[in-house]
């Protein structure tokens, strides 16, 4: 099994999928990030994947359905376990202080976004122009983990470790700052020379510095 075939078995978690697939889908993958939707044929991505164009429109009617078996997952795995699972490790664990809960939730999604890199790219290029993809992110921050993240907020509110504002503000403030950070440094300007531990440090403080409550030292 090559490297590629382990992460498409790993994003595709629970969906069986054809030898054939999943070539097909890692040249889309492929082809998609480096030249974008829109300039991407399905021709290409059969010669790449070495299979017939007609073989792609057996598993998927259109490019765009193959677009969407490629960033469904994406969605699941990557946007809504950004806070689920490290909610759960926040109210498991009871974590003392808001930076520690921050800390772990931006190296947790930082692993997933290099081993995923190519697949996030995509995402990320193509949601301004595809209604499906706008509502599939819609979709995964409404229902898994906009009300999770209330549900934090109140957490460390009631701590005093973060001020009196609207959660969705809060909400705003942190998936900005913690995805600028991703962005810029794995796809903006992934050439620099980036100091992680220092970033992430520097990215913590300035939401905390936003953010920080009466108790938030304490």
């Amino acid at each position: 099994m090559t490297d590629h075939e382990f992460k498409i078995d790993e994003l595709m978690d629970g969906e069986e999928l054809t030898d054939k697939q999943k070539k097909i889908i890692i040249s889309a993958i492929e082809s998609f990030s480096e030249k974008g939707f829109s300039a991407t044929s399905t021709s290409e991505i059969a010669k790449k994947a070495g299979v017939a164009e007609g073989t792609i429109f057996r598993h998927y009617k259109t490019k765009k359905d193959l677009l969407l078996a490629i960033v469904a997952p994406v969605m699941a795995k990557f946007v809504a376990p950004f806070i689920i699972k490290d909610l759960k490790k926040v109210l498991d664990q009871d974590y003392e202080h808001v930076e520690d809960f921050l800390k772990a939730m931006l190296e947790n999604r930082r692993d997933f976004l290099i081993k995923n890199l190519p697949t996030v790219k995509i995402l990320v290029q193509e949601i301004p122009f595809h209604p499906e993809l706008k509502e599939l992110f819609k979709e995964h921050i409404g229902l898994q983990i906009y009300e999770r993240f209330i549900k934090l907020v109140e957490y460390y509110q009631a701590k005093g470790q973060i001020i009196e504002i609207p959660a969705y503000s809060v909400f705003r403030m942190v998936f900005s700052s913690i995805f600028g950070y991703l962005i810029a440094r794995y796809m903006i300007l992934p050439e620099a020379e980036w100091d992680d531990e220092a970033e992430t440090e520097r990215t913590i403080q300035f939401i905390m510095h936003g953010l920080a409550g009466p108790n938030s030292g304490n």
